[in-house]
């Protein structure tokens, strides 16, 4: 039991806590992945069979961790836990199920851009607007859909969907759905989406099919439930009703996904489902200083929804907060770049120890910029990932096409490359063929001369033999000499190292890099299955976490906070707090929309481990126009005890180019004197709906008049009529406090009245 002596009091009772319904409210750093693989490796100590518990997640990476961890404890009894993604462990679930819903057991897994080509070929065949009927929208369109378990037949029978598609002017999404779903089950394949929602069916068609799993798996936990969508939700709970023995481990502050079909209900509202539920908190951080950590839960308590818990840290105070402005958001890149320089200088630090993270991809231009210009090594997390460079996808689908003929995306990617004479029009014709004979593309190479000329007849039916041949020779082949008879055989390998560009060296060097890939993988010892079939679904389902193949270079991270989710730092910045960019104007609509925006700024924030620095532009170039902007509302919601304030970047000269700096500066400083009391900004708190914000001052801004300059105002009076460089011309109306904290109300002619504190206030006393 020595392996419970390093945790602390909750952490162990959550562990013991072997039976019954357990729900784990993990507070950020608070060690939830060792209390996860500690109560699995418990459960296998007390003498549950590894063969009966379920684990799980939402990427490979927390798998592998947990798998290795609990090997430590209890050895090779690891290897037979089922513990995987959502989407890995069903997939292998329907590879033996598949037939009885109709699907072969080798069926294709489809990536993202596999189902845009399909939907590509749909709107072309329908002859429907691309830029109406886009392909992003129509692929998340029918992605929404199967996440709430809505088929295609329901979605044309539900009069709501249909009413929303007319209204917008997208009647055909139905049909486009209906065409979708056809052609991919014609094909053999499955996309991401499938692999759940056919899950769901097979369970609920087929009685005797969920009784064997629910027999199966008599312990079940589930890793970052807050992040689980309707159909993630059914299926467990399927599963879970015989023996109750689920335990679900989130943090309902950290749900970030709901763009995805993410509810965060289902870890609100678990209890309700099982009334008998025992709750345990993790409440102790160990990532970040108290310092980080309070200003998280002075963020997270502004959200109504939430489950309750008191997050505390044990290490250092720490550095205060930093909180950067910046009159635009290149100066924003300039300054955080420098910060960077410095800090790593002085603390002899590595550029890893840094990461920038932002609320949108078009935010890290001003940051390359600024990291540019000092030599700065970045890396931007999120872009081309090595599996979706094109050469890689043209051999996988040389391999998907081996195992799987009837694979209509993997044969129109590679009929005709390297190039056999193959043209579009030809292409055309076989998928034609096939939809007028109702047979797959592949029937229809292997009989050539019965549906196409003899010119073409002849290359096409080459093609079709080698493919055959592959199908042959790979039995008895293991993965990596597969896969290399494969590249070598079609004729990719050659036609990649013929070509001596500084590209296409770099083509076939990935080509080797993706081989050396299938050599490791036969050669590892935790599966036991190794063969090339395997290994192509081991790629189709990888996590972000696992595409990197750079992961350990030396470089300062760039990326979106739904990215960083899972991550930490020792130094993070967490640039562009600004009014409808963070929080974004599409969340402003509803208090659940600007609630997620929340934990989002939650999230980010507890990635750091010592230093967390903010900043925002007081402008931002937006679509080619300088816009002003206002800071974000969540800088209101921020204790002030816990900041340390950088407002010595200076507006720019012309006027109108900053936005609220006085009046922001005499806030933060209010704040700050009043900190003990818990007093907020002056702006107004965050409503159900949000407050309507004064944009006069945005669009007409004051220009100072010629002889403007700053009085002294130790002697300012009411009735004096005053100059405010941006507000414009006002009148005292009242003064409070006394020395140096004097207040002002003064009536502002544009913009009506105002409250500041005369030491900032920079007034020029008219008369």
């Amino acid at each position: 039991m020595d392996y419970l002596e390093g945790l602390n009091k909750e952490q162990r009772a959550a562990v013991e806590q072997i039976q019954g319904p357990v729900m784990i409210i993990a507070g950020a750093g608070s060690g939830k992945t060792r209390v996860i693989t500690y109560r699995v490796a418990h459960l296998i100590r007390k003498g549950v069979d590894s063969f009966n518990i379920l684990v799980l997640t939402f990427t490979n990476k927390a798998a592998r961790e947990m798998r290795e961890r609990i090997n430590k404890v209890v050895g090779n009894e690891a290897k037979n836990i089922w513990m995987g993604t959502f989407h890995s462990v069903f997939a292998k679930i329907l590879r033996v199920e598949a037939d009885k819903i109709g699907y072969p057991n080798n069926f294709t897994i489809y990536d993202t851009d596999d189902s845009k080509s399909v939907i590509r070929a749909i709107l072309k065949e329908l002859n429907l607007d691309d830029k109406l009927y886009n392909q992003n929208f129509v692929l998340n369109r029918i992605s929404a859909a199967k996440n709430n378990l809505v088929s295609w037949q329901a979605y044309q029978q539900n009069e709501q969907i249909q009413a929303e598609d007319f209204t917008s002017g997208r009647g055909q999404m139905g049909k486009i759905y209906e065409t979708y779903a056809s052609r991919c089950f014609r094909a053999g394949a499955m996309d991401f989406d499938d692999l759940l929602f056919k899950t769901n069916e097979l369970l609920r068609d087929h009685p005797e099919v969920l009784n064997k799993y629910q027999h199966k798996f008599k312990y079940l936990m589930v890793d970052e439930y807050q992040d689980t969508n309707f159909s993630q939700y059914l299926i467990v709970k399927k599963l879970a009703a015989v023996n109750e023995n689920l335990c679900v481990v989130g943090d309902d502050a950290q749900s970030i996904y709901a763009f995805r079909g993410a509810n965060i209900q289902n870890i609100l509202n678990f209890e309700k489902d099982y009334p008998d539920l025992k709750i345990f908190k993790l409440e102790q951080n160990y990532r970040s200083t108290q310092n980080i950590v309070s200003v998280a839960n002075s963020i997270i308590s502004n959200n109504k929804e939430q489950l309750k818990k008191n997050v505390f840290s044990e290490k250092e105070t720490g550095d205060k907060i930093k909180v950067i402005r910046a009159f635009s958001d290149n100066e924003e890149g300039k300054i955080i770049s420098e910060e960077i320089m410095q800090q790593r200088t002085t603390n002899g630090l590595k550029w890893n120890d840094f990461a920038i993270l932002y609320r949108t991809n078009a935010q890290s231009r001003s940051m390359e910029e600024g990291l540019r210009k000092l030599n700065i090594p970045y890396k931007i997390y999120g872009g081309l990932s090595f599996y979706q460079r094109k050469e890689i996808k043209d051999l996988v689908a040389y391999f998907r096409l081996t195992f799987n003929p009837n694979d209509e995306e993997a044969l129109k990617r590679v009929i005709n490359y390297p190039r056999r004479g193959i043209g579009d029009t030809t292409i055309d014709r076989i998928i034609l063929s096939a939809g007028q004979n109702n047979i797959t593309p592949f029937e229809v190479i292997m009989n050539p001369a019965k549906f196409l000329d003899g010119r073409s007849s002849a290359s096409v039916g080459i093609f079709a033999t080698m493919i055959q041949s592959f199908q042959v020779v790979t039995k008895t082949m293991t993965a990596y000499d597969a896969a290399l008879h494969i590249a070598q055989h079609s004729g990719l390998l050659k036609d990649l190292y013929e070509d001596k560009s500084v590209e296409g060296l770099n083509r076939y060097e990935n080509i080797q890099e993706l081989l050396n890939g299938v050599k490791e993988f036969s050669e590892r010892e935790d599966i036991e299955e190794k063969g090339l079939d395997v290994f192509m679904q081991d790629i189709a389902l990888l996590t972000n976490d696992d595409k990197d193949k750079n992961k350990d270079a030396d470089t300062v991270s760039l990326m979106t906070i739904h990215s960083s989710k899972g991550l930490e730092f020792p130094r993070v910045h967490v640039v562009g707090l600004e009014e409808n960019l963070f929080p974004s104007q599409m969340s402003l609509n509803s208090r659940s929309d600007l609630e997620e925006e929340r934990r989002l700024f939650y999230v980010a924030v507890t990635r750091a481990e010592h230093k967390l620095t903010i900043s925002y532009a007081t402008s931002r170039f937006k679509f080619g126009t300088l816009i002003n902007c206002e800071p974000s509302r969540f800088l209101d919601e921020i204790d002030a005890r816990y900041l340390e304030l950088d407002f010595t970047a200076k507006p720019a000269p012309s006027a109108g180019s900053g936005s609220f700096f006085d009046d922001e500066r005499n806030a933060w400083t209010r704040k700050s004197n009043t900190s003990s009391s818990g007093d907020s900004f002056s702006k107004p708190k965050a409503a159900t709906a949000p407050p309507v914000k004064t944009t006069s001052v945005l669009a007409k801004a004051h220009v100072p008049s010629p002889n403007f300059k700053p009085s002294d105002t130790s002697n300012l009076q009411v009735g004096m009529e005053v100059e405010h460089e941006r507000f414009g011309f006002g009148k005292v109306i009242s003064l409070e406090g006394n020395k140096p904290d004097i207040k002002a109300t003064i009536f502002f002619k544009e913009i009506g009245q105002k409250q500041l504190l005369l030491k900032f206030a920079k007034l020029f006393i008219i008369s």
